[in-house]
Order: C-alpha cells, then structure tokens, then sequence
C-alpha cells in the first residue's frame, strides 16, 4: 500500500493533507486540498473498498448523494468530498433544522424502500440479527468482571422469536451506520441529494426500519423527543405504515442493534485503546431501557436485566481511567 505513489498516479502529488476524525473502524480519512480541487483519501486496511465503492455506485444510481469515487486500489480509495455540514454538527448550531434534517434523512431511507436491491450484499435473517448480538456477550459482561452464562443463549433465542414474528417480511438496502454524523447536509442540491451519505461499506440487504433505528436511536447524540416523534410521523405517512406494526419491529430491531452496539464499544475501548467509546455506553443503555419497556418485550427485559450491569458512572469510571 504505496500511499504516495497512489496520489502522484492519480494526480494529487504535493496536495495538501489534513486528517480527518476516523469512525469505529481502522480506516482513515485524509482531506487533500490542490488549489480548488478536494478530495478524501481513504486509508482502508482491511480493504473494503470495493464494497465501498459497489453500494456507492447503486446508491448514486438512485439519485442519492453518495461520494463519487475518483480512483481505487487496494485499501485505497480517493473519494469526492462532500464537506464538513455534518447533520449532528447543523443541528446542533441550529436546533431548529433538527427536525426538516432528521424528516430529510427519513425521505432517503422512504426512497430506498421503494428502489431495486443491489447484487453481492449479505442478506440477513432473524437468526443473523440474533447472531448478531454476540460481541454484548463477549465484550461488554468481561468489562465488569462476568462472564458468558446459560442465559445468553436464551436471550439470543427470545430475540429472534420476536424479530421473526414482527419484522416486515420485505427487505431493503440497510446502510447500518446511519446517524447524523454520516450525513452531511448539502442544501444547494435538490430533493432526496441534499442528504450526503457516508460510511456504508458494511451495507446488507435486510429489514425496513433498520435505519430509522439507527438515525433516532443514535449513540453518539441525543435525538430531541419533539424530533423523535415528528420524524416517526413522517416516516409513517411517507410509507403508509400503521404505529402498530412499525413500532415492534423499531424496538425489537433498537434491541437488537444496541446490545450489539454494547459490545462494539466494549471491545473497542478494551482492545483498541479507545476509552473514549465508555462514554457513549450510558446512552446506549437507556435506549435498550426504552425499548424492554415495551408490552411485546417484557419477557426479554427480566433476562436482560439480570444479565447485563447497568453502566452507572461509578462503575465505568475506573475503566475510563485505565
């Protein structure tokens, strides 16, 4: 992986570098500036830009704003630049926009309920989405000392029951990370493209809701009730999916996700030297709270309850710390 060879046979020789804030993954991400022109590198040792590159290209083809991809070879990738107006950073300068933001990232998952799958991708199950949770086993019960019990498998079991009794039985492309610091606001283009998107290479094909799960249940910031609930009202009249069939699968799937979500941070903090993914745990807890306080949850709460340690303050600190 010849990273200067790369830029000069591809016309960025002498560019300008200024890394950028990577995501949970080994990437890296590094702005290159030659007078006018912009682009991204991405540093990918595990090599996924193909993948990368393969949903881009189909989201693109939706009249989505996915980045251009400029040049490619293995574990690099120079990709357009789409800016810096990330949704979480708009929204917070100015909490107005949160909800026309959040509403406009719905309209794209809406649209993509409705567009042709692409080839190549992972289909997953209910059993896949239950396997899925495993890091939370792994990674989250070490950090407090305890260890994998009988009652994970039930926990495992029970999930997947209820995915498979509530998910919709249609399938869509699922981005996975989607939340308000993979989408950058571009205002000055039109429609469904003033949603930039990012950090898809992990794309399946799966259930609707995935997504919106995803964007509202958001570990790394505080989706405001007000727009929580406005962006749910979209989404429904957009699709013209019932409360009563959409909410099930949007706790079930916030389940699912967070407790995986758990173990992600967990190992990132222990095995990456990451301390600062301890941090966002507390907030991913009280979404799992929320959704085992449904009515069709409550035979999995007690489970996980026992199970899990409640990660309070007191109890993260001293692994913040070390």
């Amino acid at each position: 992986m010849n990273i200067e060879a790369f830029l000069k046979a591809h016309g960025w020789a002498g560019a300008s570098q200024y890394p950028l804030a990577g995501d949970a993954s080994s990437r890296r991400y590094i702005r290159l500036c030659s007078g006018p022109k912009r682009a991204i590198l991405m540093i990918d040792p595990q090599d996924d830009t193909e993948r990368f590159a393969a949903v881009s290209t189909h989201l693109q083809s939706l009249a989505l704003s996915a980045p251009d991809i400029y040049a490619r070879d293995a574990g690099l990738m120079l990709l357009e630049d789409l800016g810096d107006a990330q949704v979480a950073r708009v929204a917070k300068a100015d909490p107005t926009l949160e909800i026309p933001l959040y509403q406009a990232a719905a309209d794209v998952l809406c649209h993509l309920e409705t567009a042709e799958l692409p080839d190549g991708l992972t289909h997953v199950t209910p059993t896949i989405l239950g396997e899925m949770i495993e890091p939370a086993f792994d990674h989250y019960l070490p950090l407090f000392g305890q260890s994998n019990s009988e009652t994970a498998a039930e926990i495992t079991t029970r999930l997947t029951e209820l995915l498979t009794r509530h998910l919709p039985n249609e399938t869509v492309l699922v981005m996975r990370d989607y939340h308000a610091e993979n989408m950058i606001w571009l205002p000055e283009r039109a429609h469904l493209r003033r949603m930039g998107l990012l950090d898809f290479q992990d794309a399946l094909v799966g259930p609707p809701i995935y997504d919106l799960v995803s964007m509202l249940q958001d570990a790394r910031r505080d989706v405001s009730d007000t727009c929580h609930a406005a962006t749910l009202r979209h989404y429904l009249k957009r699709t013209g999916r019932s409360e009563q069939a959409v909410m099930p699968a949007f706790h079930l799937l916030g389940l699912q996700r967070n407790l995986r979500i758990l173990g992600v941070f967990a190992r990132l903090a222990t095995d990456r030297n990451k301390p600062g993914y301890l941090s966002l745990i507390p907030r991913v807890w009280r979404h799992i709270k929320t959704s085992l306080a449904q009515p069709f949850a409550s035979d999995l709460e007690p489970l996980v309850r026992d199970l899990f340690p409640e990660p309070t303050a007191d109890r993260l600190t001293p692994r913040v710390m070390t």
